[in-house]
């Protein structure tokens, strides 16, 4: 059964049963290879439900990354801030994807970055301890967030190559390729700040892509 850590700051946000979670994650691992009971009870042991309120961070600068993120319902983005105060968002995630400072996670580092929840949502989070014990003791799982985490790498060095050499229509393109079920969900503003671009030229580029 999960451990489920809920408070009065977080009050407004679902309350699904950890039950019902524990299966959307299990069924998330099944997907890439079946698994034994005892690894099923494992992930349930390991992982910690909480509930998230809209606009309530979860990492933000100066923090250590202590957790990996599976989104159970709702959605997430991360993002820094530049040095005269824009906000860029690098990444986002909705139901049944992942998200993390990598780099924090991994290397105990302190993040730069903010991971905000763009919707109340429930997550699911494993701790770097626990994660490794998973590793060790569960090579299925360890093969499985593995590639979790490969994907993610892949994700990001396409985005870096668009960045360098990619029209903004066509960054557009490939961030509906990515994302194809927030592109509704998602204000402008979100998705400009995403591309690097104004709300106002997205909603230009959009009403072009429409004309073609």
């Amino acid at each position: 059964m999960f451990k489920n850590n809920v408070n009065d700051a977080q009050s407004k946000a679902p309350h699904p049963d950890p039950s019902r979670s524990r299966e959307q994650l299990v069924a998330f691992f099944g997907a890439y290879i079946p698994l034994k009971r005892s690894e099923k009870e494992a992930i349930g042991e390991k992982f910690t439900q909480k509930t998230i309120k809209r606009r309530q961070f979860i990492l933000q600068p100066g923090d250590l990354c202590k957790h990996y993120t599976f989104v159970v319902s709702g959605c997430f983005r991360l993002y820094g801030v530049s040095v005269d105060g824009v906000e860029h968002n690098l990444q986002f995630a909705a139901e049944n994807d992942w998200i993390a400072d990598i780099g924090s996670f991994h290397r105990d580092y302190e993040s730069q970055l903010y991971l905000e929840a763009l919707e109340p949502s429930v997550i699911l989070q494993v701790t770097k301890p626990d994660l490794i014990q998973l590793y060790h003791h569960y090579p299925k799982i360890d093969r499985i967030l593995r590639v979790v985490i490969e994907d993610k790498f892949v994700e990001l060095q396409t985005r870096v190559l668009q960045n360098i050499g990619s029209t903004t229509e066509e960054r557009y393109l490939g961030f509906q390729a990515q994302y194809p079920a927030l592109s509704n969900r998602l204000s402008g503003i979100q998705i400009a700040s995403y591309l690097g671009i104004t709300p106002e030229f997205l909603s230009k580029l959009r009403k072009n892509l429409v004309k073609k």
